[in-house]
């Protein structure tokens, strides 16, 4: 400082003792902090005094610094405000409003009458993160920056700032200032007030003060869930949470489900269970939000932001002439084949387009994609490698997860006995991929819980006194296996897949992956996996051409910009091809005489168009051809209408087949006369003999057997025909 300045109101202080090192006064880390607002520039703009004055316009009185400023204008400062942020945020918070003045109130005499209002700092940084499992006592009363998925946020309540409070006898009143989060206040015991007379002792009795309500002054506060995100939890560990309290400005910033990075000062308070055992010194840690980043890629749910650069890459990307099949060549580029099956998975990634009709109907553009076959095709790692790969994704499998941690469960609030809505998976991949694993070993009354969000997209809950909808706009990808473990090709689909029809239908492509004994097949796949694990970077590419976080990067850009439509001759040629694949099923049922368990219907209509116009968004084309219809209805027939169609051995149809069986079934029970045992082997060579197929004659006994015509002993080797 140039002059000392003695007539400013201010109080010095000066070192007495020798060696007392002199500690900065509040108003001087004030004025440190008004300089900054005023005078930090980068190149010839005053940032801070420019955010102010404009957040000053709109009447939202805060202001956001980046740490990285204040570091680079004053380093102790920045040194102090972390190693203290609840002692130097009020002074922060101070040098802001002081800053608010000079902009709002040029002239001096305007400022005694008008009140200016608090202004809220709030700080953002690039600094290192730290998981929420490695807070220990050592960060209690720093500042700290966490990333986290937010999984509950409470209503809105109103927290006092400053509390009025008058005593009951002399009605002598004043008012306490009351830090923030969950400081707990505690009222004078006696009354200070000095009575008229100064050598009278004061009369009030012991605790006189009552709190006057209505001069108080409150502001918005609001408690967040934060629980680690899934890709941070160590294996084997459960996710852990803590609470956070968000005020004034940072609240109703998030929903559960968003993906934030929190900065906010580690605090403790006593909570109600603590009290009550008695253990006073045993604190609760929470965290004091004092600055909010969500996720910018955070899945259209935020809006994504986009360099010029970035936006430029991913145009040149959308007009390579063969993106579809680079793109779905590498996903999951280790697993050798399935060129389909991720051909699927790409459109499955960038999702069609949705609609909202006049009438305010919805009509989903999420697809969903079921994968039922034999074990060791890699169902899983294709899931995986999904999670990995979608902006926003939740990993489960069927066995563990219940209707209520699918969907949502009503929990209650401990500390105020409350009940609250937490969101399931569904609910927290909304707007990305719920991949969901051994899809046929859930329960059915869980898997229930899923038919209302695979179609509507919402989640209804009526539970506890809480009844509201929830959204849960997600695409499923469900792997699982066939009834008997295997796929056994003797049986009819409906035979194999034991899902109810309801389930079926809702599902836009279903492969049935089977593993084939091919000579050939099997030499190949066998090189690909010992490339893999020796390392070997071979020419089938076990490295993907486009890298993770670009794919990544890429359908985040794409379903933020791209929501393509159909043409109209795109349109007439997809209706007469719906029409005739109708028509197939219809021929083919009348022929077996058996309804086919995945049926086609209007649904299946809309799963073309969709798969269509994600074609159509992988290169950001804004209407969906033929050339897209074409590719769309290439990949149904071979995933669904394969699967309705599957069965069928040695060359034959499965017509054929079910005509041998009831001719044998038939000739088995004309044969055998009623309590007759005879060996399996016997029956096989004999109708052997008259040219039916060994396929066909196995079936028939075992139809005879679960019809309890026929009953199996000695292992399976001699039958007992029985009175039915």
């Amino acid at each position: 400082m140039a002059s000392l300045g003695w007539d400013r109101g201010q109080i010095y202080s000066t070192s007495v003792l020798p060696g007392e090192e002199q500690r900065d006064s509040h108003s001087e880390l004030t004025s440190m902090f008004l300089s900054f607002i005023q005078n930090f520039r980068l190149g010839n703009n005053y940032i801070y005094r420019d955010q102010l004055s404009d957040n000053l316009k709109v009447k939202q009185y805060f202001i956001e610094v980046n740490m990285n400023h204040l570091i680079n204008f004053n380093a102790a400062l920045a040194n102090k405000l972390t190693g203290s942020p609840a002692e130097l945020l009020p002074l922060f918070e101070n040098a802001v409003k002081e800053s608010a003045k000079r902009i709002m109130f040029t002239k001096p005499g305007e400022i005694s009458n008008l009140d200016v209002p608090d202004c809220q700092v709030m700080l953002t940084s690039d600094a290192n993160v730290i998981q929420i499992r490695d807070l220990n006592s050592n960060y209690i009363g720093k500042l700290v920056r966490i990333p986290g998925i937010v999984i509950g946020a409470s209503t809105l309540s109103s927290r006092a700032t400053y509390v009025s409070i008058m005593c009951k006898s002399c009605r002598h009143s004043k008012v306490i200032p009351i830090d923030g989060g969950f400081s707990r206040i505690s009222l004078p015991r006696v009354c200070d007030s000095t009575p008229l007379d100064q050598t009278m002792k004061n009369s009030c009795p012991m605790d006189p003060y009552m709190i006057v309500h209505d001069k108080c002054k409150f502001v918005d506060s609001q408690v967040i869930k934060l629980q680690e995100a899934p890709d941070m939890v160590p294996v084997g560990d459960l996710p852990r949470h803590t609470i956070l309290n968000a005020d004034r400005w940072l609240t109703n910033r998030v929903v559960p489900g968003m993906r934030t990075v929190v900065m906010g000062i580690y605090s403790i308070f006593q909570s109600k269970a603590s009290k009550s055992t008695g253990a006073a010194a045993v604190r609760t840690p929470y965290i004091r939000i004092i600055g909010l980043q969500i996720d910018k890629h955070n899945s259209g749910r935020g809006k994504a932001v986009f360099t010029d650069t970035e936006e430029e890459e991913y145009i040149k990307m959308s007009r390579q002439p063969d993106l579809y099949k680079t793109f779905a060549a590498s996903i999951a580029p280790s697993i050798f084949g399935n060129a389909d099956i991720k051909k699927a998975i790409a459109c499955l990634l960038f999702g069609g387009s949705k609609k909202v009709l006049p009438d305010s109907m919805r009509l989903r553009g999420d697809i969903s994609v079921l994968l039922l076959g034999d074990p060791g095709t890699a169902k899983s790692q294709l899931l995986k490698f999904v999670e990995m790969v979608a902006p926003i994704a939740v990993y489960t499998s069927g066995k563990g997860s219940s209707a209520a941690g699918l969907t949502a469960s009503v929990i209650r609030d401990p500390s105020s006995g409350d009940f609250y809505l937490e969101g399931g998976a569904m609910v927290l991949a909304d707007g990305g991929v719920v991949c969901i694993d051994e899809f046929d070993k859930m329960r059915d009354e869980d898997r229930v819980a899923i038919h209302e969000a695979m179609e509507q997209q919402t989640i209804s809950i009526a539970k506890a006194g809480i009844t509201t909808i929830l959204n849960s706009r997600t695409s499923v990808l469900a792997a699982a296996n066939p009834v008997f473990g295997r796929y056994d090709d003797m049986k009819s689909p409906g035979e194999n897949i034991d899902f109810q029809t309801t389930i079926l239908s809702r599902f836009d492509m279903i492969f049935i992956v089977k593993d084939e004994h091919n000579e050939a097949r099997d030499m190949s796949i066998a090189r690909h996996v010992l490339n893999v694990h020796m390392n070997r970077q071979t020419q089938e590419a076990v490295m993907g051409e486009i890298d993770l976080d670009k794919m990544k990067a890429y359908i985040n850009y794409c379903k933020a910009k791209c929501a393509p439509r159909l043409t109209a001759e795109a349109a007439e040629k997809l209706s007469s091809h719906f029409v005739s694949i109708r028509k197939e099923v219809k021929e083919a049922e009348r022929e077996t005489q058996v309804r086919s368990s995945i049926p086609i219907t209007i649904r299946q209509l809309e799963a073309i168009i969709r798969i269509s116009e994600s074609l159509a968004k992988m290169t950001l084309s804004p209407v969906a051809t033929e050339k897209h219809v074409e590719e769309a209805i290439r990949l149904f027939k071979y995933s669904t209408m394969d699967a309705v169609q599957s069965g069928g051995a040695d060359g034959m149809s499965r017509s054929e087949i079910m005509a041998e069986v009831q001719t044998i079934e038939a000739e088995v029970q004309r044969r055998l006369p009623i309590g007759s045992q005879v060996p399996v082997a016997k029956i096989k060579s004999d109708f052997l003999q008259q040219g039916y197929s060994e396929a066909a004659i196995l079936r028939a006994l075992t139809i005879l057997g679960r019809r309890e015509v026929l009953l199996f002993r000695n292992q399976g080797k001699t039958v007992l025909r029985q009175a039915v």
